[in-house]
């Protein structure tokens, strides 16, 4: 009885002049002699059609972008959906901490000191995450930092008292520094040159809908009660989930910065002045926004509102501007956008007062413009800077936005406790002023890159994490 056709099949091995399986003997070698090499290589197997039906064989399907793309993001999938968690929690937590700290009778000042606190752990965090990573590797940094997030969210709740509030709030800085440069840094390495704009493009839109859609979480659920704490405190603890099935090999730690503030500055005044800058009208609004709209009558859904517009708003013009500053004096680029930052902070001053679309509108406006200076900064700084000296541009600007988000929410507090709700954007627009004029100075007293001469072009930045950067366009490993 002979063997059943598909065991046969198996025990060829075309490609090979001796078989383990069926050696051949030398008397067949020597009666076809060369016809023997001929049919004892003959190549694998092709594709072939299928019997009786016509249609190409499974393997032999060419596979669509489409399909190829989504192969490419699908490992990431994980990590992208960890960070929506992430950036939407912290967003939340914000908006929320502000409204119910004036709701428990905390002062306006404290409240600043509480939005401080979190800026202060924030750059604690940047300066010691890479070294934490080095030390344990990313998955064990994930989980201890999002548990003890997890916990400081839950125990605010427990005390009501706003040292206590303070101290949650810098640990809290502290964690989502490190949790924003562990998902950065994973994702960094995971990426390839191939899928990097895909990847990037994916991650912005989490960005934006996950923070605006968190915003709208207050006033579904409400400011009073235990609620939003333990769902904020839910998200952070659900967050390991995801990255738990993500790829088991935890890439390589990054290297280490060292860490020069005068180098920094030698590199491009102008850009650590404008990232400070940043810090401090930027924070201020992120941190006492909320306060300024329910001080001037906006129903909690209207601050929901009033706080989505700024940030839809800094997606708006991110590319137009960053598009032009390749092509001509990035610091016009920078001027300009200051200038609009400034103007939209007067209107909201002096025209728009209690009336809603008035405030959305303005609040847009000034996002459109005041949120992309951070990257306009960044990119300047590269332009000046020498081979080898990106990441600790990166690292630094970072850095210094961190200093003045420490001390935005302050001055802006104690200016809200003793005026009116507007002086939130007086503020904001005296900073900006200043700024334009030192940018003239800078324009008078150093000539512009050319850029031909120019080793980066414009990249829009999130404020999260050094590694963001390189995931913008640094290197990274190689496709296979």
């Amino acid at each position: 009885m002979s063997r059943p056709r598909r065991r046969r099949r198996q025990e060829r091995c075309p490609g090979r002049t001796s078989c383990p399986l069926r050696p051949q003997p030398q008397a067949v070698r020597r009666k076809f002699g060369h016809e023997w090499s001929q049919i004892a290589t003959v190549p694998a197997r092709q594709p072939r059609l299928n019997r009786g039906k016509g249609r190409v064989s499974r393997e032999s399907r060419p596979q669509s972008d489409a399909f190829c793309s989504m192969s490419q993001i699908r490992p990431l999938i994980p990590l992208l959906v960890t960070a929506g968690i992430l950036i939407g929690g912290n967003g939340l937590q914000g908006t929320f901490i502000s409204l119910r700290a004036l709701e428990e009778g905390f002062s306006t000042s404290l409240i600043g000191v509480i939005g401080a606190g979190y800026n202060v752990g924030f750059a604690i965090g940047c300066v010691y995450v890479t070294r934490i990573l080095r030390a344990i590797g990313h998955i064990r940094t994930f989980s201890a930092m999002a548990a003890i997030a997890s916990a400081a969210a839950i125990a605010m709740v427990l005390v009501i008292d706003p040292w206590f509030w303070f101290l949650m709030r810098l640990v809290a800085g502290i964690c989502f520094a490190s949790l924003f440069a562990t998902v950065e840094s994973w994702l960094n390495a995971s990426v390839t040159n191939g899928n990097r704009a895909r990847t990037l493009s994916i991650y912005r839109l989490v960005d934006l809908g996950s923070v605006t859609a968190a915003q709208y979480a207050i006033p579904g659920i409400g400011i009073g009660g235990f609620e939003l704490f333990a769902i904020i405190s839910m998200a952070l603890t659900l967050s390991l989930v995801p990255i738990s099935f993500a790829d088991r090999s935890s890439p390589v730690a990054p290297e280490a910065i060292r860490f020069d503030v005068k180098a920094l500055w030698n590199i491009s005044p102008l850009a650590t002045i404008g990232c400070i800058v940043v810090g401090l009208t930027n924070a201020a609004f992120r941190s006492l926004g909320p306060i300024y709209a329910q001080e001037i009558g906006l129903s909690v859904t209207a601050i929901a509102t009033f706080m989505s517009a700024g940030i839809i708003g800094g997606v708006v013009l991110q590319y137009p501007l960053g598009y032009y500053s390749d092509r001509i004096d990035r610091r016009l680029i920078i001027l300009i956008a200051t200038f609009g930052s400034l103007l939209a902070g007067l209107f909201l001053a002096f025209v728009a007062g209690s009336d809603e679309w008035l405030n959305f509108a303005g609040i847009f406006a000034f996002g459109a413009f005041a949120m992309p200076l951070f990257s306009l900064c960044s990119a300047h700084a590269n332009d000046h800077a020498a081979e080898g000296q990106h990441a600790l541009v990166s690292a630094g600007m970072l850095f210094f936005w961190s200093l003045g988000a420490i001390i935005g929410p302050l001055l802006a507090s104690f200016l809200l406790e003793i005026f009116e709700p507007p002086v939130l954007f007086i503020y904001t627009a005296a900073i900006l002023a200043l700024f334009m004029a030192y940018t003239i100075r800078r324009m008078t007293a150093r000539k512009p890159v050319p850029t031909e001469e120019r080793s980066m072009r414009f990249r829009s930045l999130l404020r999260t994490s050094s590694f963001f950067n390189k995931l913008a366009g640094g290197q990274t490993r190689k496709e296979p």
